[in-house]
């Protein structure tokens, strides 16, 4: 395990050497989350507690939005590109080999720039937001470790998801079609561009229930006290459940993957 955190700092001080790419990163969450901010003051003006937020419930989820976007790569941005690249030059083989479990190392590393986009990108547009507007923040320290906790288990959720679709390469001729397939998604249904309840029908249901919706929705609700008691078990055990569930998805396409590169390279 010792080798695996060594990994994950690796990842914070690789992303902590992009000072500008991060500067430039935290102006533009923090122009979009006034923009978006506004939106929706306009939208709660005409429609008070729509999707079950007040307000200043909802510009708390607008910045949250911007602070997990990056740290959850709704957008991609973390290591996909480059073990796609990998295995498309066949440098995979290479990896497979080593005596490292290859899932748990891009992992590591991808949370290491998790946290530190985290508190790169994502404490000081919170702060512009919480200066301008009046959000609804947790009075107590139990709230924000349970939020902490929530965004950690997206986090790992996001990983797995983007780990299988990277690993679709194997089978494709290039997985960047994949890729931003997999980007519009979570875009759309971690309700990054509105809160998942305001979704209509069928359609939110489904939201709901999809991964994504562990990236941003989920830990928005339990920053903002919607998950307390069994409540929040429930939210932590749907985050588990598709990280563990994706992660297996992702070791058994490895697996096969490991046995086609060795065939081939017999």
């Amino acid at each position: 395990m010792r080798l695996y955190a060594v990994v994950l700092a690796g990842g914070f001080r690789r992303y902590a050497t992009y000072r500008v790419a991060t500067a430039a990163g935290v102006f533009t969450n923090t122009v979009f989350g006034f923009i978006v901010a506004y939106t929706y003051t306009a939208l709660w003006d005409e429609r008070p507690q729509l999707g079950g937020y007040d307000l200043s419930q909802a510009l708390t989820y607008v910045w949250l939005g911007q602070a997990l976007l990056m740290t959850c790569a709704m957008m991609g941005g973390g290591f996909e590109d480059e073990l796609i690249e990998r295995i498309r030059t066949g440098d995979i083989a290479i990896d497979l080999y080593r005596p490292v479990d290859l899932q748990l190392w891009w992992l590591a590393g991808d949370l290491g720039r998790a946290a530190f986009h985290l508190l790169g990108r994502g404490v000081v547009p919170m702060l512009f937001g919480a200066l301008a507007f009046e959000l609804a923040l947790p009075g107590d320290a139990l709230t924000w470790l349970a939020f902490m906790l929530s965004v950690a288990l997206g986090v790992v959720v996001s990983f797995a998801v983007r780990y299988v679709v990277a690993l679709s390469a194997f089978w494709l001729i290039d997985g960047a079609g994949v890729l931003q397939i997999a980007w519009l998604a979570g875009l759309f249904f971690s309700g990054m561009l509105l809160p998942l309840t305001l979704f209509p029908g069928a359609l939110g249901e489904l939201a709901l229930v999809l991964p994504w919706s562990a990236l941003l929705q989920v830990p928005a609700d339990v920053f903002l006290g919607k998950h307390t008691g069994w409540g929040l078990f429930e939210a932590y055990a749907f985050q588990a459940g598709w990280a563990v569930a994706l992660l297996a998805a992702g070791r058994l396409l490895q697996s096969v993957a490991t046995r086609r590169v060795v065939v081939q390279g017999g």
